[in-house]
């Protein structure tokens, strides 16, 4: 864990947060500020600062991110219609947090580019 990292601190239990999924490997929880009717943060209880940071030992993490993501978006409702998975990295690229983690939006129709 980080230590002013604020995933790492919701990961821990730590800071409360609005749980949707928890493993061993991940936790999935309500965006505080949604952009859509469903927005959810997926992040690995392991600090990675972004995809930028990933390694060989990481694939099977990310492998399983996205299959529980699947499962969380039906769950949520959004895999008849569609969703999407977002992530941000670095300045430019809108991260705010230095904590991998993806967005998964839902719940109503997506626009591209996202801008």
């Amino acid at each position: 864990m980080e230590n002013n990292c604020i995933f790492c601190k919701i990961a821990a239990k730590e800071i409360p947060s609005n749980v949707v999924y928890e493993d061993d490997k991940m936790i999935v929880f309500h965006d505080i500020s949604p952009a859509a009717p469903v927005h959810v943060l997926a992040i690995p209880k392991k600090h990675i600062d972004s995809v930028l940071a990933l390694t060989a030992e990481d694939e099977s993490l990310m492998g399983h991110m996205m299959r529980v993501m699947a499962n969380v978006a039906a769950d949520l409702g959004v895999d008849e219609k569609g969703f999407r998975i977002v992530t941000n990295t670095k300045e430019d690229g809108g991260q705010t947090v230095n904590h991998l983690h993806f967005h998964l939006i839902g719940g109503r129709s997506m626009q591209w580019p996202p801008g």
